[in-house]
């Protein structure tokens, strides 16, 4: 039994311990917001946090996350309400197919709790997630909203 805290629920899962995390999420606990992608840890569309860092779930061995917090977009807001970072994705229409926004948001999330004020090149630079819609300048206007308000991942 692997054991780990998902979106603040602590869950024991019977599995192989090299499974991947994403599909412990997806179809073992049946956590639908991490969306597999490439299945090699390049697009991001997977992105969890885990201890608050963002981990490609598709590669990343549910052994790994064993005794630590795993967030996913579906434990981002906290007390009903929207993270900062949510609500700036929808004051800025960030999303078009939304399938890479979770993956994108988390990353987001986790940047802001690092740099609260991000740059530009900041921002390049920890956001490597792929949007095969283009959303990129959006994402940006809308981490730069979020940093304008209070934010915990």
């Amino acid at each position: 039994m692997i054991k780990l805290t998902v979106n603040g629920r602590p869950v024991e899962v019977d599995v192989e311990a090299e499974m991947p995390l994403l599909w412990v999420l997806r179809d073992v606990l049946d956590v639908k917001g991490p969306k597999f992608g490439c299945g090699i840890a390049q697009c991001g569309a997977c992105t969890v946090l885990v201890n608050g860092e963002p981990v490609r779930s598709c590669s990343y061995p549910v052994s790994a996350a064993a005794d630590k917090r795993v967030v996913t977009i579906e434990g981002l807001a906290q007390g009903g309400k929207p993270h900062p970072v949510q609500q700036a994705w929808i004051e800025h229409q960030v999303p078009q197919c939304g399938y890479c926004q979770g993956g994108q948001m988390l990353t987001a999330a986790a940047l802001l709790r690092r740099k609260p004020r991000p740059t530009d090149a900041d921002i390049d630079e920890a956001m490597t997630n792929i949007c095969r819609c283009g959303t990129y300048a959006r994402i940006r206007e809308a981490i730069h909203a979020a940093a304008k308000k209070p934010a915990k991942a």
